[in-house]
């Protein structure tokens, strides 16, 4: 089929007039789209802050524009319609119940901070028992660990954190992981009020069985779970109803193609009030209403999100058809690096969606994370490579094992140069003896 065909090929003529379908986008077209960035770098690296097309940059623009042009008409009679307007369409991709249930905000740190404050109240005003235990898997996010401290920690709450095993090969292995740190939790009668689950991990990125999780909370009387799934917009199925969580937080900037930055959090409407940490005029109206307006600053990012779902939808199968292909081809070029290092992937495929990660030649003695900060510097600022390292200490009794691991992204704009780049990079530093100690801070 021609990559400009419709999107559809079939035309029922029943007297309804017929919608016009938009061409699928081709890739001179995708090529166009990001050619605002830096054509001699190798960026494989979408995880970390997203990407955005110039088509909705400047459809942000024009927001923008409209803002500062008549402030306070914008404000007055377009800024919440806007606002309903991106929320009702989320709330029907992640099928939420009701529209209440979904806000947004600026990221999915954000959502964190309200979700953990609120329970961080409870302990402050002896809803909770002091002791009572928090759950959250040992590799979230690190912004989520220090709101856990500044949060829960400090209003006397108990963290305990699921120590999960990595490479990983099984969803099983997580799940017993998980049961074990469940069990640690409600010994000495202590109550597990909440349990904080990634649904595809940071560094290293894993694919969590989620639902599955939730279920054994639910067994086990977890009172109620938040899922941080900063990366799955995009990049991973997103069912409110199928995961059954009482929150849920994922950023629309990392894998759903909108700038910087903007995030939903689904709180479910049985579930607790929630409010926003900046407190405006707007306090006491629900969080969805609160975050709406939490003064005069920049809401662009949050109103573009029509304007992306039309360019998803010129993608082969829409959103779906993006996130199949870049997991096939970040597998793909994921086992060539591996084969070419002689090393493996950290997760067998099924278990990682647009990332994985790949080992990192031994010989390289990647010893600490400062180790990995410094790789990466060297490979930017000499290969134009960017890409992440992760540091994996070895376990007991281990010689000569694998430390390090790139984590590799792939989306719609990334060409299979830039994994050769990177291949390459690191052949040639193997070629030249060159190690994480003989490279400058």
């Amino acid at each position: 089929m021609d990559s400009h065909q419709e999107n559809g090929d079939t035309h029922h003529n029943n007297g309804v007039k017929k919608q016009k379908l938009t061409p699928l986008i081709s890739e001179d077209e995708i090529r166009e789209e990001f050619s605002h960035h830096l054509k001699q770098v190798s960026r494989i690296n979408n995880g970390s802050f997203g990407c955005c097309p110039k088509s909705i940059i400047q459809a942000q623009r024009e927001w923008q524009m409209r803002f500062l042009e008549q402030p306070d008409d914008f404000y007055f009679n377009t800024l919440k319609t806007s606002v309903l307007a991106s929320r009702t369409l989320i709330k029907s991709l992640v099928n939420a119940e009701h529209i209440d249930e979904i806000s947004l905000v600026d990221n999915a740190t954000t959502a964190a901070a309200i979700v953990l404050q609120h329970f961080a109240w409870k302990f402050n005003e002896g809803i909770y028992g002091k002791g009572d235990v928090v759950l959250m898997l040992h590799y979230a996010y690190g912004a989520v660990k220090k709101s856990m401290e500044a949060y829960v920690t400090r209003a006397g709450g108990h963290v305990i954190e699921v120590e999960l095993p990595f490479p990983v090969k099984s969803d099983d292995e997580i799940i017993k992981a998980f049961r074990k740190a469940l069990m640690r939790g409600k010994e000495s009668g202590s109550r597990v009020r909440l349990a904080v689950i990634d649904h595809i991990t940071s560094m290293p990125c894993v694919l969590i069985p989620v639902k599955e999780l939730v279920k054994i909370c639910r067994e086990e009387g977890v009172e109620q779970v938040f899922v941080d799934a900063a990366h799955a917009m995009g990049c991973t199925t997103v069912d409110m109803k199928e995961i059954g969580a009482d929150f849920y937080t994922s950023n629309l900037h990392k894998w759903f193609f909108c700038p910087p930055s903007v995030a939903f959090l689904y709180s479910k409407k049985s579930s607790c009030e929630l409010h926003h940490p900046v407190v405006s005029h707007e306090y006491g109206n629900g969080l969805a209403i609160e975050s709406a307006w939490i003064g005069t600053r920049d809401y662009s990012s949050q109103l573009v999100v029509p304007s992306v779902l039309e360019f998803v939808n010129r993608f082969r199968g829409g959103i779906e058809g993006i996130m199949k292909r870049n997991h096939e081809a970040v597998v793909e070029m994921g086992k060539m690096l591996a084969d070419a290092w002689d090393t493996h992937l950290g997760s067998p495929p099924e278990m990682c969606t647009s990332m994985i990660m790949v080992g990192l030649p031994a010989c390289l003695g990647i010893a600490s994370d400062s180790d990995t900060l410094k790789l990466r510097k060297h490979l930017r600022e000499n290969f134009n490579v960017e890409v992440p390292i992760y540091f994996r200490p070895p376990k007991d009794g281990e010689v000569g094992c694998i430390t390090g691991y790139a984590r590799i992204s792939h989306q719609v704009y990334n060409r299979v140069d830039e994994y050769y780049t990177f291949r390459d990079a690191i052949n040639k530093l193997m070629v030249d003896g060159i190690t994480c100690e003989l490279l400058s801070n």
